[in-house]
Protein backbone atom coordinates (compact mmCIF):
# COMPACT_ATOMS: atom_id res chain seq x y z
CA UNK A 1 0.00 0.00 0.00
CA UNK A 2 1.39 3.26 -0.80
CA UNK A 3 1.40 5.96 2.04
CA UNK A 4 -0.01 9.20 2.01
CA UNK A 5 2.27 12.60 1.59
CA UNK A 6 3.32 13.69 5.59
CA UNK A 7 2.80 17.13 4.55
CA UNK A 8 -0.24 17.57 2.83
CA UNK A 9 -1.79 14.63 3.99
CA UNK A 10 -3.63 14.10 0.50
CA UNK A 11 -1.58 12.73 -2.37
CA UNK A 12 0.32 9.74 -2.23
CA UNK A 13 4.13 9.64 -1.55
CA UNK A 14 6.85 9.86 -4.27
CA UNK A 15 8.47 6.91 -5.19
CA UNK A 16 12.13 6.40 -3.63
CA UNK A 17 13.76 3.50 -5.39
CA UNK A 18 13.13 -0.18 -6.35
CA UNK A 19 15.03 -2.46 -5.27
CA UNK A 20 14.57 -6.47 -5.71
CA UNK A 21 11.28 -5.96 -6.63
CA UNK A 22 10.58 -4.23 -3.40
CA UNK A 23 9.26 -0.62 -3.61
CA UNK A 24 10.63 2.43 -1.00
CA UNK A 25 8.43 5.78 -0.65
CA UNK A 26 9.78 8.84 0.34
CA UNK A 27 7.88 10.99 2.94
CA UNK A 28 6.69 13.66 0.84
CA UNK A 29 4.45 13.66 -2.43
CA UNK A 30 6.32 15.22 -5.67
CA UNK A 31 4.00 18.35 -5.37
CA UNK A 32 5.58 18.47 -1.43
CA UNK A 33 9.34 18.22 -2.47
CA UNK A 34 9.30 20.69 -5.65
CA UNK A 35 8.13 23.32 -2.96
CA UNK A 36 9.90 22.72 -0.25
CA UNK A 37 7.21 21.48 1.99
CA UNK A 38 8.34 20.14 5.42
CA UNK A 39 6.19 18.17 8.05
CA UNK A 40 4.78 20.30 10.81
CA UNK A 41 6.62 19.41 14.34
CA UNK A 42 4.48 18.47 16.76
CA UNK A 43 2.87 20.24 19.22
CA UNK A 44 4.63 19.83 22.37
CA UNK A 45 2.79 18.00 25.28
CA UNK A 46 2.08 20.74 27.83
CA UNK A 47 -0.04 22.84 24.85
CA UNK A 48 -2.00 19.32 23.94
CA UNK A 49 -2.57 18.97 27.45
CA UNK A 50 -4.49 22.40 27.58
CA UNK A 51 -2.17 24.46 28.97
CA UNK A 52 -2.07 27.81 27.28
CA UNK A 53 1.58 30.25 27.76
CA UNK A 54 0.30 33.77 29.12
CA UNK A 55 2.11 36.83 28.02
CA UNK A 56 3.14 37.74 31.66
CA UNK A 57 6.25 36.09 33.61
CA UNK A 58 5.18 34.39 36.34
CA UNK A 59 8.21 34.54 38.50
CA UNK A 60 8.94 38.69 37.92
CA UNK A 61 5.96 39.69 36.48
CA UNK A 62 7.61 40.60 32.82
CA UNK A 63 4.92 41.47 30.13
CA UNK A 64 6.02 40.70 26.90
CA UNK A 65 5.34 42.20 23.24
CA UNK A 66 6.38 38.62 22.03
CA UNK A 67 5.31 35.03 22.63
CA UNK A 68 8.91 34.19 22.08
CA UNK A 69 10.18 36.14 24.84
CA UNK A 70 8.30 33.68 26.98
CA UNK A 71 8.70 29.60 28.01
CA UNK A 72 6.27 27.26 29.11
CA UNK A 73 8.71 26.00 32.41
CA UNK A 74 8.11 22.42 34.15
CA UNK A 75 8.46 23.12 37.56
CA UNK A 76 9.68 19.62 38.42
CA UNK A 77 11.92 19.31 35.68
CA UNK A 78 9.68 16.38 34.51
CA UNK A 79 8.68 16.97 30.18
CA UNK A 80 5.91 14.49 30.60
CA UNK A 81 4.59 15.71 33.72
CA UNK A 82 1.87 18.12 32.24
CA UNK A 83 -0.32 18.69 35.40
CA UNK A 84 -1.67 22.83 35.88
CA UNK A 85 0.66 22.68 38.93
CA UNK A 86 3.77 22.14 37.71
CA UNK A 87 3.73 24.26 34.44
CA UNK A 88 4.65 27.94 34.61
CA UNK A 89 4.93 30.64 32.10
CA UNK A 90 8.35 32.36 32.49
CA UNK A 91 10.50 34.91 30.56
CA UNK A 92 14.05 33.71 29.06
CA UNK A 93 16.16 36.07 31.92
CA UNK A 94 14.20 33.99 34.66
CA UNK A 95 15.01 30.75 32.88
CA UNK A 96 18.84 31.29 33.22
CA UNK A 97 18.12 32.56 36.87
CA UNK A 98 16.47 29.22 37.45
CA UNK A 99 18.89 27.75 36.09
CA UNK A 100 21.63 28.35 39.01
CA UNK A 101 19.25 28.40 41.39
CA UNK A 102 19.53 25.11 43.96
CA UNK A 103 15.66 25.28 44.50
CA UNK A 104 14.13 27.17 41.73
CA UNK A 105 10.57 27.24 43.45
CA UNK A 106 9.02 25.89 46.76
CA UNK A 107 6.40 23.95 47.22
CA UNK A 108 4.39 27.29 49.41
CA UNK A 109 5.00 29.14 46.17
CA UNK A 110 2.55 27.09 43.54
CA UNK A 111 -0.92 28.01 43.56
CA UNK A 112 -3.70 26.68 40.92
CA UNK A 113 -4.51 28.35 37.92
CA UNK A 114 -7.74 29.37 37.92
Amino acid sequence: MRPICKSCNQRPSAVNYIKESVTHYRKYCEYCIKRGRKEKPPDPRWKTAGYKKKLVCDRCGFRSRYASQLLVYHVDGDQHNVKGANLRTICLNCIEEVKRMDVPWIKGDLQADH
